[in-house]
């Protein structure tokens, strides 16, 4: 009876410490802890198997201390009614209830992490076999444990970048995830203008529609202080609103379009050609990371530049904002400054795609403009410079409003879904956030209306929609396209994941992460 419980108790901890029946080949100290939001719940499954585990050798460890107590009370009353040679036959050992030959070593099936466990069966006792059992599982829990508290903590960032953006968008109305794909003017919330303090209709206008993002311009600013307060101010409003923070942009260039260094007296640059001309990505990088410091410290976490078009035709709109007529130096140039102003924290936005540099026109007074390129002519030119600056991590990329006929879709390239989806994001790779040039522009706002300007953007790709005329209008008719089937919810959960995957990151969940 004695031997069958100590059998039963041995059984208990062979099978925990060998792992028997566990499909598993880890070592006993490794525990793999998934990075993927979907993986979550088989963590805590592990963590829950540990400390079930842990319970069942410490049930094992009693039920072997148990049975030696009751051997000792037998072997007493043994020997008060035993001989002396009888009493010495029953003592029995814990090493004599094992075959006599010494126990193998335990090997992990994974031998990356060997952990050595010789038995001598001859040599332990009773309490040293239990001492050294009970020393071992304690070690190998604490390893185990141990591993499973580091590995959490060096993915915690990459489980709630994943996890987070699903949870706030399953919370979300379709209303309300529509309005994250918009971009609008403080004067386009409330009617007001110019717009440089906002209050109780900002806010109330934020709750009824709770855009991604506003723009500010010129108009908007008239200190330092000033424009961080009403940024800051408006930041909370959207996130009282719905959690979520806004993008807070600005066309910060540098030489003629410089709205900071114009209006807050930020840092001055010369136009992008006279640096285009030294072709120094050092310079360019300094530029970048000056302008990214300058906007940080106001509240901007977006900056609608660098252009990266070539200068092909003297007659396009752009002009001294341009770096060169060569891609190659474009592509240099621009990618250094999207280095620079993403090391400060502050989103990049190549534009305007798939380039302007050939425009014979002007997109903001031109009902239409026609750009006569071949994609050949475009991968050898144009797409240069926004390939460099996408392979550069740029978080954005504004597109135009230009008609490539190459393209043969006689669409502005915005609301093309051969410019935006097959060319931008499959050829060139680009899986950041895409967004239109303001739809306030005469080739959008003088041919569509807001919603179905706001609906082929959409349907063409693009994440967000930047200054439609009537915002709210747009919004409400993406929201019938949805509940009608002209567009699915997919492609709205697309665009709004690529949104807060970039607003965690720049800290605009927060307000979520702690609830």
């Amino acid at each position: 009876m004695i031997i069958k419980k100590y059998s039963a108790a041995l059984l208990a901890l062979s099978i925990i410490l060998t792992g028997c029946g566990g499909a598993s080949s880890q070592n006993e100290n490794e525990v793999t802890v998934p990075s993927a939001a979907e993986d979550t719940e088989a963590e805590i499954t592990d963590i829950h198997t540990l400390i079930t585990s842990g319970n069942t050798v410490t049930a094992a460890v009693t039920s072997l201390t148990a049975a030696k107590a009751d051997t000792a009370t037998t072997g007493t009353a043994a020997a008060a009614q035993e001989s002396q040679g009888t009493e010495k036959a029953a003592e029995v050992t814990y090493a004599q209830q094992l075959p006599t030959e010494a126990a193998p070593e335990i090997q992990p099936e994974n031998d990356e992490q060997d952990i050595n466990v010789p038995v001598n069966t001859e040599a332990l006792s009773f309490e040293d076999a239990v001492t050294s059992t009970t020393a071992f599982v304690t070690t190998t829990t604490l390893l185990t444990a141990t591993t499973i508290v580091t590995s959490l903590a060096q993915t915690t960032t990459t489980i709630t970048a994943s996890l987070l953006p699903k949870v706030v968008l399953d919370g979300l109305t379709l209303e309300q995830k529509v309005c994250q794909m918009f971009m609008v003017t403080p004067e386009a919330l409330t009617g007001i203008s110019p717009m440089t303090e906002v209050g109780s209709g900002t806010q109330k206008a934020i709750a009824d529609y709770p855009v991604g993002g506003i723009i500010y311009f010129a108009k908007n600013m008239t200190s330092q202080e000033q424009m961080k307060k009403m940024i800051s101010t408006t930041q909370g409003y959207a996130e009282g609103a719905c959690g979520i923070g806004l993008f807070t942009a600005v066309d910060e260039e540098g030489g003629e379009v410089a709205r900071c260094a114009q209006k807050l007296g930020t840092t001055r640059f010369e136009s992008m050609a006279h640096y285009g001309v030294l072709n120094d990505s050092r310079t360019a990088y300094n530029i970048g990371s000056t302008i990214g410091k300058d906007l940080k410290g106001l509240g901007f976490n977006v900056d609608f530049a660098p252009v990266a078009d070539v200068n092909i035709c003297s007659a396009n709109e752009l002009g001294s904002r341009i770096f060169s007529d060569d891609p190659k130096i474009v592509a240099n140039m621009a990618s250094g400054v999207v280095k620079g102003l993403q090391d400060e924290g502050v989103c990049a936005t190549l534009k305007h795609f798939p380039g302007l540099g050939a425009e014979n026109g002007n997109t903001h007074t031109n009902s239409t403009v026609v750009i006569d390129r071949t994609v050949d002519e475009l991968r050898k030119t144009e797409f240069i410079p926004f390939k460099d600056g996408i392979d550069a991590g740029a978080d954005f990329v504004l597109v135009g409003h230009q008609i490539v006929t190459g393209f043969g879709d006689e669409l502005p390239c915005d609301l093309s879904y051969k410019a935006v989806t097959e060319m931008l994001r499959k050829e060139l790779g680009f899986e950041g956030i895409a967004i239109t040039d303001s739809q306030q522009m005469n080739t959008i706002s003088k041919v569509y209306s807001s919603g179905e300007a706001a609906k082929l953007s959409i349907k063409a790709g693009i994440d967000i929609i930047l200054m439609p005329v009537d915002y709210r209008s747009a919004v409400d008719e993406v929201c019938r396209a949805v509940r009608s089937g002209e567009i699915s919810e997919k492609r709205i959960d697309e665009s709004v994941m690529r949104i807060l995957r970039k607003k965690i990151q720049l800290g605009l969940l927060k307000s979520k992460t702690t609830e």
